[in-house]
């Protein structure tokens, strides 16, 4: 509470806080590393998250095993929680790419603090969101038809099906992911090699730096290539949820056939991703004792990203209305109606009241710098988005040009222990990362230290 207080009086709070010399910033956050220096419930909630991956493992094998109809899935609504929660998770994953490639090439230094676990978010949240689209096959030992292999297959791969377009829109986004964060960890992982006292850590950090020694030649080499990866990746933040925006465009359904999609999915995207990074960024700086390295900065400049972001969905709920009204088409304004009265109108003004009305608190400075009260927004507009991917997949389909084929999908527990075993296996992921490797980046950290002249 004093932290907040004192942060209110502030005309802006410094990016970090405090002196720091080198060796006490390498030494603080490679000990949680090398040393276990973990809260006392981490293996608790670590634990529980691993029930959760179990339950996703069994979920993934049942519905194997007995097939795609055990899922709350069918005519006319042949598209369900599958892929809305695969569109959920693309989302989640962009904001780690704006955050470590948008603002690198923008020469934001709030970034340093929290970069590094925001792109380790960004690959499993792909990892998590490239799992759907295969299990929603229905036979998903035959994914590999979905590569772009030789003309074996004949007309294989089909370049008219969305699921060709999203294999490569999230090969291509995991790919330049996974080397972005894999070049920004090298200095990081010559800081753990040299600080492990045990052999099996040096030689496990030592291979994973690949011969790093810190020298003008290796720093001038990394800048270079850092920076070029860093602008691969950003057009990557737009094209791979447009692409994921035109597996519905291109549809002639009414409530998916809309030019609106692309730049609405890309502002929802960074919407849920500022959301999850807070998720995870909150409990992280209070367990790890860290709030001098990701301050309320962070927080002030993330919550400002979630209200830039959220107005632009806010625009795009007010456009689908509006040319759905203007468009004097029957069918649009009928799945218009159905949203606000029909049987899904429940998660629909729930939608609205999360990602819309919830989120104007975050115009207040106030609440943007309470961490409580930030945590729970965050929560909620990370249940919002979901809710809104589902709207969108669903009342589409179950309203569709013939009342006659009209329905609505019913839930069944394998929806639900798929998406909250996913859940549960990338929040066992993040504990797996923070574990082994340094969550908080370590040499730009104490760049921004020295910059600062040890004071932010």
């Amino acid at each position: 509470m004093a932290e907040t207080v004192q942060a209110r009086a502030a005309p802006q709070p410094p990016v970090i806080s405090g002196r720091h010399d080198f060796p006490e910033i390498s030494g603080r956050i490679a000990s949680i590393v090398l040393q276990g220096r973990l809260p006392r419930f981490f293996w608790t909630a670590f634990f529980l998250c691993f029930l959760l991956a179990l339950l996703f493992l069994y979920s993934i094998t049942y519905l194997i095993s007995v097939g795609i109809g055990t899922i709350g899935v069918d005519i006319p609504v042949a598209w369900g929680t599958m892929i809305s929660s695969f569109v959920w998770w693309i989302g989640i994953g962009h904001a780690g790419t704006l955050i470590s490639a948008v603002l690198l090439l923008l020469r934001q230094p709030w970034r340093a603090s929290i970069n590094r676990f925001a792109e380790a978010m960004t690959l499993f949240a792909v990892a998590m969101a490239g799992m759907y689209p295969i299990l929603h096959l229905g036979r998903p030992w035959f994914f590999y038809w979905l590569l772009p292999l030789p003309n074996t297959h004949m007309h294989w791969p089909q370049w008219r099906s969305p699921l060709v377009w999203d294999f490569a829109a999230i090969a291509t986004y995991a790919t330049v992911s996974l080397l972005f964060w894999y070049m920004g960890l090298l200095p990081d992982l010559a800081v753990l090699r040299d600080r492990a006292r045990s052999r099996a850590g040096q030689i496990f950090y030592g291979i994973l730096a690949l011969g790093w020694r810190g020298s003008a030649f290796h720093w001038a080499r990394y800048d270079t290539s850092y920076y070029l990866l860093a602008a691969l990746a950003t057009p990557l933040v737009v094209s791979v949820h447009s692409i994921v925006a035109l597996d519905f465009t291109f549809a002639i359904i009414p409530g998916y056939h809309s030019t609106i999609f692309p730049p609405y999915f890309v502002a929802g995207a960074l919407l849920s991703g500022f959301a999850m990074v807070l998720t995870i960024a909150i409990p992280l700086r209070w367990a790890f004792s860290v709030e001098d390295l990701i301050t309320l900065r962070h927080m002030d400049n993330a919550g400002k990203l979630m209200i830039a972001a959220g107005m632009v969905v806010t625009y795009g709920y007010v456009s689908e209305a509006f040319f759905a009204w203007y468009s004097g088409q029957a069918y649009d304004r009928t799945m218009m109606v159905e949203r606000a009265i029909g049987p899904y109108a429940t998660l629909f003004w729930a939608m609205l009241a999360c990602n819309v009305g919830v989120l104007q608190l975050l115009w207040f400075r106030r609440v943007r710098l309470n961490m409580k009260l930030l945590f729970a927004i965050a929560l909620i507009i990370n249940i919002g988005m979901w809710i809104e991917r589902y709207v969108i997949v669903v009342t589409g389909p179950s309203r569709d040009f013939l009342p006659s084929s009209w329905g609505e999908q019913s839930l069944k527990w394998l929806d639900y222990g798929i998406l909250f075993g996913s859940l549960g296996t990338f929040f066992a992921l993040v504990f797996l990362f923070v574990r082994i490797l340094p969550a908080i980046t370590i040499f730009e950290v104490e760049e921004l230290a020295e910059e600062k002249g040890g004071a932010a």
